[in-house]
C-alpha cells in the first residue's frame, strides 16, 4: 500500500511525505524536535512527525480540512474496534429507508436519486447514532471521503465540480464505504506495527496569521506549504462536501463559513476589499516590499481592463502578501532562536505580470525578525506554453529561512 494513512485523503498540491520524513530525521539529528506546520492541510507534516517520534503542532483554518486531518491523526486507534464500529454504522444505514426525493440543487446535479438516498442513509445514521468521539469522527471522514468517488459527474478530489462531465468508474455508496473501511483497517494495522514510539501531534483549527495556542518560542522547525498566489479557491473546492452535510446552502455561504478564515489567495476572496486596500499598503509589516508590490499592483490594475473577466488580481496580490507578512510575525512569536523554516512555494504571473513570490516572502520573513533566507529551485513551471494563458516561465521550490 503506497503511503498508508497519507493516502486516506490527499490534499491538493501536497508535498512529498517521503521528503518531509527525510527532513524531519535530518533536523532531528541537529537537535530540532519541535515542529510547526502553519498550513497543515490534511496532516502530512504532522503524521510524519508522529512516525519520527517528535512533537508537532499543526494549524489549519479551513474547518473541513481540519476535521479531515484530525481523523487521519487518529490512525493509532485500535484497528479491530475501528472496523467493528464503522461497519456497524453501515449495517444500520443499509436498513434505513429514505423516501425524501428533493435535495439541494448541487447534490441533485451530481448524483442519481438512488445514490443520493444511500448517501443520505449513511448521513442520517451518522446523525442518529451515538458513538465514541473517535469513531464518530472516523465515520464522518469515511462518508465525506466517498462523496466524489460515488458521483458519476466530474467531481475528482480537489477539483471544482463539473456536472457536465462524466466518469466511467462510479462506486455504489455502501460498497465504497466498506472498501474505505477495509483499506483504513489494513493501513492502521500495518502502520501501528511499523511505528511504536509515536508522539501524538496537536492540530489546531486556528488562523496562521494569528496563532494563539502554541506557546512562545516553542518550535524549532517549520515545514509548510502556504496557498499559492494562483487564484485557486480552497473554499469552493469543498462546496460539494459542505452542501451535503448541510453546512452551506449555496456558493454565497462560503464567504462567511470558510473564506474569511483563509489566507487571501483567490480573487473571489477579495471582491469586496475595495477602499480597505489603503490600509493594506499602510501596514508597516509590508514596508520592505511596499514599493515593488505597489508597482505590480498598479500594473495589474490596468492590465485587468484588457481581459474579459477583469479579475481583481491586483487586490488579491496585495492581500496575499499582507496576510503572509502576518503569518511570518505570528511564526516569529512561536519559534525559538535556533529555528529553521522551509516553505514550499511557487511564483505567479496573473495576466502575465510576474510576481517574485520567493523573493518577497523571504524579505517579509527577514522583516519579521528572521536572519536570512535562500531559495532552492526544484522545478520549472509553465514551460510548455501551448494553450497557456501566458508565456512567463515560473518555478517552484523551497524557501529556507533561518532564525
Amino acid at each position: 500500500m503506497k503511503m498508508p494513512i497519507h493516502n486516506w485523503y490527499r490534499y491538493t498540491a501536497g508535498f512529498s511525505a517521503a521528503w518531509v520524513s527525510e527532513l524531519i530525521n535530518e533536523e532531528k539529528n541537529n537537535g530540532r524536535t519541535r515542529i510547526i506546520d502553519p498550513f497543515a492541510g490534511s496532516g502530512t507534516v504532522l503524521i510524519e512527525s508522529e512516525f519520527a517520534g517528535v512533537e508537532s503542532y499543526g494549524v489549519e483554518a479551513h474547518p473541513y480540512i481540519y476535521r479531515i486531518a484530525k481523523a487521519k491523526l487518529t490512525w493509532n486507534y485500535p484497528p479491530s474496534k475501528f472496523k467493528e464500529e464503522t461497519l456497524a454504522l453501515l449495517r444500520i444505514a443499509k436498513g434505513k429507508k429514505i423516501t425524501q426525493s428533493e435535495f439541494p440543487k448541487l447534490i441533485m446535479s451530481c448524483y442519481p436519486l438512488e445514490t443520493i438516498q444511500k448517501l443520505e442513509a449513511l448521513k442520517q445514521t451518522w446523525l442518529d447514532t451515538k458513538q465514541d468521539e473517535e469513531i464518530k469522527n472516523f465515520n464522518w471522514f469515511i462518508i465525506t471521503s466517498i462523496l466524489r468517488t460515488t458521483s458519476p459527474v466530474g467531481t475528482a478530489q480537489w477539483q471544482y465540480i463539473q456536472p457536465n462531465k462524466t466518469k466511467s468508474k462510479v462506486i455504489d455508496p455502501f460498497v465504497a464505504f466498506e472498501a474505505k473501511v477495509n483499506d483504513m483497517y489494513i493501513a492502521m494495522k500495518r502502520t501501528q506495527n511499523r511505528f511504536q514510539n509515536v508522539v501524538d501531534s496537536i492540530i489546531l483549527n486556528e488562523d496562521a496569521r494569528n496563532i494563539e495556542s502554541i506557546p512562545d518560542g516553542w518550535g524549532d522547525l517549520v515545514i509548510t506549504s502556504p496557498p499559492y498566489a494562483n487564484n485557486y479557491d480552497y473554499a469552493d473546492a469543498t462546496r460539494l462536501e459542505m452542501t451535503f452535510w448541510g453546512d452551506i446552502s449555496g456558493w454565497a455561504d462560503l464567504q462567511d463559513n470558510v473564506r474569511k478564515h483563509l489566507v487571501r489567495a483567490c480573487t473571489q476572496h477579495v471582491s469586496k476589499l475595495g477602499d480597505s486596500i489603503e490600509s493594506i499598503f499602510s501596514n508597516p509589516r509590508l514596508g520592505i516590499i511596499k514599493s515593488e508590490l505597489l508597482e505590480v499592483y498598479e500594473t495589474l490594475k490596468i492590465e485587468r481592463l484588457k481581459h474579459g473577466g477583469k479579475k481583481n488580481y491586483h487586490l488579491m496580490i496585495a492581500a496575499y502578501f499582507n496576510d503572509l507578512a502576518d503569518v511570518f510575525h505570528s511564526l516569529r512569536r512561536v519559534t525559538n532562536a535556533n529555528s529553521k523554516m522551509c516553505f514550499v512555494i511557487g511564483d505567479s504571473a496573473p495576466y502575465g505580470i510576474y510576481v517574485p513570490v520567493d523573493k518577497w516572502l523571504g524579505e517579509l520573513a527577514v522583516s519579521a525578525g528572521y536572519s536570512d533566507y535562500s531559495f532552492e529551485k526544484l522545478r520549472d513551471r509553465n514551460v510548455k506554453w501551448k494553450n497557456r494563458k501566458h508565456t512567463v516561465p515560473l518555478h517552484e521550490g523551497r524557501l529556507w529561512i533561518n532564525s
